[in-house]
């Protein structure tokens, strides 16, 4: 079954060793961001340091694998038709819309909604990791160091699969932050394949 998440919010779900995950833009250009916890520790949780460390890159596409604070395998990326995602950027916040864009009434961004999901089992929000922001494109300058946030290079029906490594919790979210998505809000599909 393929679900939908709505612009501008999010999920959480469980995820079984073995299984897949699909991560679908159905209409392009729409970021995800990502995030998953070790479903028996939840102290365990996936770090962008570690994977970047260990990949020697910031640009992780298909085989690479995403590993946790404490060095585990959390998920590998078995497939993917853009390759290109952002694993520095932490995910939208209303404080993010009030200190870089000035917003008077922010939305609570993919940082609330990830917060909202994942309370349930638990997670409180200062818990929540930097996400593996899906189809997110930020270059970055190779002499000074600058980074741009730039349109997603994904279109209509592009998608990206991973696979559990072990059981984990997973926090997901059609972005809600407008430069990221160029300046429009799309849902975001899902599919658990497997297992």
């Amino acid at each position: 079954m393929i679900a939908t998440i709505a612009p501008r919010s999010g999920v959480a779900f469980e995820l079984r060793r073995g299984q897949q995950l699909k991560v679908i833009d159905p209409e392009g250009e729409q970021v995800a961001d990502l995030v998953a916890f070790n479903r028996h520790d939840t102290g365990e949780a996936i770090s962008s340091g570690r994977s970047i460390d260990y990949a020697s890159r910031i640009y992780l596409s298909t085989g690479d694998p995403l590993y946790s604070n404490r060095s585990s395998v959390l998920l590998r990326i078995v497939e993917d038709t853009v390759g290109r995602h952002d694993f520095l950027l932490s995910p939208c916040s209303a404080e993010m819309f009030r200190i870089l864009y000035g917003d008077a009434q922010p939305h609570r961004g993919c940082f609330g909604n990830l917060a909202a999901a994942l309370a349930p089992y638990g997670i409180a929000p200062d818990a929540i990791p930097t996400a593996f922001n899906i189809f997110m494109n930020v270059p970055v300058d190779a002499a000074s160091g600058v980074i741009r946030v730039e349109p997603p290079l994904s279109r209509a029906g592009d998608y990206i699969v991973f696979e559990a490594q072990m059981d984990l919790l997973i926090g997901l979210t059609a972005c809600s932050a407008g430069q990221s998505n160029n300046f429009a809000y799309k849902p975001i599909r899902y599919q658990v394949l497997g297992a």
